[in-house]
């Protein structure tokens, strides 16, 4: 996949939770004309951005509505999903970020992994989890920034 100008990383925090942020930079360049539809439109509001919003307790184009109404930074939209979904815990982001940040590694999502690894020639790479192959794949380097210690 392209480098993304305007794209975080998964690893990146709002509030408590990792992932929430480039969920909304995706409905934000989606909705610019920004995001390469051929790699990322199939799956806007699935995957990861369905665990998230299911994680919340929301739903996806309800979220895609609330960002594209614009005046919300990203830590209002996230108070915004609480507010409609329910407030979680410290313990459940915590659990939730640290699933979300090792998924793929050791565990059911290990095949589409590699097999994701393989198609994008990213072998030499340290790439352990997903959120290290999304990285990696748009041009970031994880291992050297390490951004799950922020």
């Amino acid at each position: 996949m392209p480098n993304v100008p305007g794209l975080r990383s998964p690893y990146v925090k709002v509030g408590r939770l990792v992932y929430f942020g480039r969920m909304l930079d995706k409905i934000r360049l989606h909705a610019a004309g920004t995001l390469p539809a051929s790699d990322y439109a199939a799956n806007l509001g699935k995957g990861f951005d369905g665990r998230c919003c299911n994680f919340l307790r929301i739903k996806y184009e309800d979220l895609k509505t609330q960002t594209l109404a614009g005046g919300l930074t990203d830590e209002q939209l996230l108070a915004w999903a609480h507010g409609h979904g329910g407030i979680r815990t410290d313990e459940e982001c915590e659990v939730w970020s640290g699933f979300m940040m090792k998924r793929g590694w050791r565990d059911a999502g290990a095949e589409i992994l590699a097999q994701r690894i393989r198609e994008s020639q990213l072998e030499a790479k340290p790439v352990l989890t997903m959120f290290d192959y999304i990285d990696y794949d748009e041009g970031r380097d994880p291992a050297a920034t390490k951004p799950w210690q922020g």
